[in-house]
């Protein structure tokens, strides 16, 4: 992972005081478990938790960013189900990351953060949409010019660029290329401290497996999907996609 984004986010905008490190690993390991077993009321309240924290004064960069975490996997959860509710989670990841960002805009974390939301918005607000995607694609070439090499960077990168192309297209090829630059700068990199991110290796080697397999490399596919549930073994949707590899 590149130290100075690194270094600057982590002394910035999870610039925690003693005794909330650990407060700030735990919230970020439930978030990320609510997730993976899709949990949405565990989910939730964790939603209202911190919103409530943030509310009463508590509002630090480092909980905005949690609270934004929490907020765009509440809106992946709710997807087609309750679109409703995935553009209000969505919607309110984008603005807590604005006041993240307003402290330090040099975030690289916050920005690809930010710019997941914006894409993630986009599917709910058609007459929005074409906005809110360019919003989003701005937002993950700002990051990447801050951290060509954060692996969550990288990652939601790919996303956004497979959500941009058509198959076999350059443009998808390069998604390609991010995603499995990201994968290696996962297992690469060292635990980034209990105070700063470090999700996504697991969701990087599911979106690795998934591309493999349309791509008609089967053994590959499994193989990333297996690395993703060494990382995550709750992952629900690793489970279904393995399953789904082996019928086939």
């Amino acid at each position: 992972m590149c130290k100075v984004p690194f270094i600057l986010f982590a002394t910035t905008v999870f610039a925690a005081v003693p005794g909330q490190a650990q407060e700030g690993g735990d919230l970020q390991a439930q978030i990320v478990y609510a997730f993976h077993v899709e949990d949405t009321n565990l989910l939730a309240n964790l939603v209202q938790t911190l919103a409530t924290q943030t509310s009463s004064g508590g509002a630090d960069p480092a909980l905005r960013y949690h609270l934004a975490h929490a907020q765009y996997r509440a809106g992946l959860l709710a997807g087609e189900r309750r679109p409703k509710d995935a553009a209000a989670a969505f919607d309110d990841c984008i603005d807590q990351l604005k006041r993240v960002l307003d402290q330090n805009p040099l975030s690289a974390e916050a920005v690809a953060l930010q710019a997941a939301c914006y894409a993630g918005l986009a599917i709910y607000k058609s007459l929005e949409a074409v906005l809110l995607r360019s919003r989003a694609t701005e937002r993950i070439g700002a990051a990447l010019r801050i951290a060509p090499r954060n692996p969550r960077v990288l990652y939601l990168a790919a996303m956004d660029g497979f959500a941009r192309s058509k198959p076999r297209s350059a443009e998808n090829d390069r998604a390609f290329a991010e995603l499995e630059l990201a994968a290696q700068l996962f297992d690469q990199s060292s635990s980034t401290g209990i105070d700063a991110p470090s999700w996504g290796h697991a969701e990087a080697y599911l979106e690795l497996g998934i591309q493999l397999q349309s791509r008609g490399d089967l053994l590959g596919a499994r193989n990333s999907i297996e690395k993703a549930l060494i990382v995550a073994p709750d992952f629900k949707a690793a489970q279904r996609q393995l399953a789904n590899l082996v019928r086939h």
